[in-house]
């Protein structure tokens, strides 16, 4: 049965991230900051395809790890896995400064954010979710 409530919440959260990503990219914040809210925005989409599936929610914030969990609801295209890999990094980088850090470039950003958009979207429509206010 599905968990439309639960599924909900996620992607509520998903959309607060992912809104604030697009104000600190519109506004030319620091792209690590907002890798990091993108990475965040998009994990939480995708952990809205388990939570509406009644599956339990994997502790990973691997973007890629949680896309093979839902392979069934959703397809990802060569250049999305990339995208997905690249906000994985994102997130990682930010958390856990190891040294040597490159920051995001903001074409970079720009583009994770465009595919963040659209993922968001297509979840919603496709789990018939509306109103993330």
């Amino acid at each position: 049965m599905a968990d439309r409530t639960l599924a909900k919440e996620w992607l509520t959260k998903a959309w607060h991230d992912l809104t604030a990503a697009r104000v600190l990219f519109d506004a030319g914040h620091y792209m690590d900051v907002i890798g990091a809210e993108l990475q965040q925005a998009i994990e939480k989409t995708l952990k809205a395809y388990l939570a509406y599936a009644s599956k339990k929610i994997k502790k990973t914030h691997i973007l890629i790890e949680i896309a093979e969990y839902i392979r069934d609801y959703i397809e990802f295209s060569d250049d999305e896995i990339r995208l997905l890999l690249k906000a994985t990094k994102y997130y990682m980088d930010e958390k856990y400064p190891i040294g040597n850090i490159e920051m995001p470039d903001k074409a970079e950003v720009g583009q994770v954010l465009e595919f963040a958009e659209k993922l968001f979207k297509k979840t919603a429509d496709k789990l018939e979710i509306e109103s993330f206010e």
